[in-house]
């Protein structure tokens, strides 16, 4: 090979030899991962423990050909440190959006502020994180044009290097608890006082056993977050918009359990409605007020006099 090479490449033997040393270290390490992921694989069948040991292997592997390939390279580069800061100053110049990656893989590694199966939001897009690559990370999408908090089916893409330029939020570092609304409207002439005691017992059926579990994850995470909810049970607010009452349970809740609280939350309030003759959802309407006759007795204007007819002439 050496032979073949020197004649159709016109490389020197130096050269030669290293380059086909590197092919042989890159085929060998590539040869011990399949190896070892074949065995691993027979023995561990928990799918999050095989994606970590794949990952775990990438990763030393990786680190091992780095330092084999740039010894074969570098020869007269003894101290490692000196050769990572030549590579690293090098590629800094040539591929700044790949190494931007890949100090953010380093960042994400190093501070954590997502993992594998944290739930996310980044620029405009959220997910599930589902992979952690060296030069990008991977979302299983919610929402898109999916109106909750569902996966869309799409698989999105992430350049590691967004971390370091876009908000992210997770749902579940620290407070793994989020607050959500469920706003519900009723009619002015409807009992809203009635209509605010059913909506809490609603909320206090599908909330209420959250408190004490979310009052110790508070703790935990005050030692790290300034956190300060003075009320963690559910709760009913009042206010008035243009068509009626709006009466807006909030409450708390884990993310990936959102919509099917939600679901369970507006059948009881529908059924619950349906037997109150006094209460009425509301909706956009156009309707006219008559004040004279509607309005509280107390404050109806008069009814105004019409003139009296003119009466015709009379002959004398």
């Amino acid at each position: 090979m050496l032979d073949w090479l020197q004649t159709h490449l016109g490389l020197n033997p130096e050269l030669e030899t290293r380059l086909l040393a590197t092919i042989g270290t890159v085929v060998g390490l590539w040869l011990i991962q399949r190896i070892a992921l074949a065995f691993v694989y027979r023995k561990v069948r928990d799918p999050w423990s095989r994606y970590r040991w794949r990952k775990g292997l990438t990763y030393v592997l990786m680190a091992v050909g780095i330092v084999i390939v740039g010894r074969m390279w570098f020869a007269g580069v003894q101290a490692l440190a000196t050769f990572f800061g030549l590579l690293s100053a090098g590629l800094a110049i040539a591929l700044k959006e790949p190494v931007s990656n890949l100090a953010g893989w380093a960042f994400i590694i190093w501070r954590r502020p997502f993992e594998v199966g944290d739930r996310v939001q980044i620029g405009p897009h959220a997910g599930d994180v589902i992979d952690l690559g060296v030069f990008q990370f991977t979302l299983n999408e919610i929402g898109g044009w999916v109106q909750a908090d569902q996966s869309s089916g799409r698989i999105i893409h992430i350049p590691n290097g967004r971390v370091f330029t876009d908000p992210v939020a997770n749902y579940n570092k620290g407070f793994r608890y989020i607050w959500n609304e469920v706003p519900v409207v009723v009619t002015f002439e409807s009992d809203w006082r009635k209509a605010k005691q059913i909506l809490g017992k609603v909320a206090v059926k599908h909330a209420e056993h959250l408190t004490a579990q979310a009052e110790q994850e508070l703790l935990a995470a005050s030692q790290q977050y300034l956190i300060n909810y003075r009320k963690l049970t559910p709760i009913v607010y009042t206010n008035v918009v243009d068509y009626g009452v709006q009466l807006t349970i909030r409450y708390l809740i884990e993310p990936r359990k959102r919509r099917g609280t939600e679901h369970a939350i507006w059948e009881d309030i529908l059924t619950e409605f349906a037997v109150a003759p006094d209460i009425d959802l509301a909706y956009h309407t156009t309707r006219g007020f008559k004040y004279t006759e509607e309005g509280k007795p107390a404050l109806r204007a008069p009814p105004s006099r019409s003139p009296a007819p003119d009466r015709p002439p009379v002959d004398d």
